[in-house]
């Protein structure tokens, strides 16, 4: 029997990066979104509690699924093993990651 497949998904939030675990991704129904779903964290035997887990837990309690705009994508793998959620600060010149550039309808540049 084969094991489920799990995927890392890294995207931008409101300047921060997230990084969550799900068992499903695909390019789901609505055009220009990464619908991901059963969204795994990690045991709560442990005994250390990394804050920005126990955050993205609490905001993703109850969804069943969530759909990404695919702009905010970062990346995505398809991994063996699941490891912590995280939350970094993402984008500018201090972060790794550089946010699309969003455009108003005058066509004037939306950072």
């Amino acid at each position: 029997m084969s094991t489920p497949r799990l995927y890392r998904v890294s995207f931008q939030n409101q300047g921060q990066v997230y990084e969550i675990y799900a068992r499903g991704v695909s390019h789901g129904s609505m055009m220009g979104f990464v619908e991901v779903e059963k969204l795994v964290f990690g045991e709560k035997s442990t005994i250390l509690v990394d804050p920005s887990e126990e955050k993205l837990k609490t905001e993703f309690a109850d969804v069943v699924r969530t759909y990404i705009p695919i702009h905010s994508i970062v990346r995505i793998d398809q991994v063996d093993k699941a490891g912590a959620a995280r939350i970094t600060q993402g984008g500018g010149e201090s972060g790794k990651v550089t946010p699309f550039p969003i455009f108003t309808n005058g066509g004037e540049h939306k950072k």
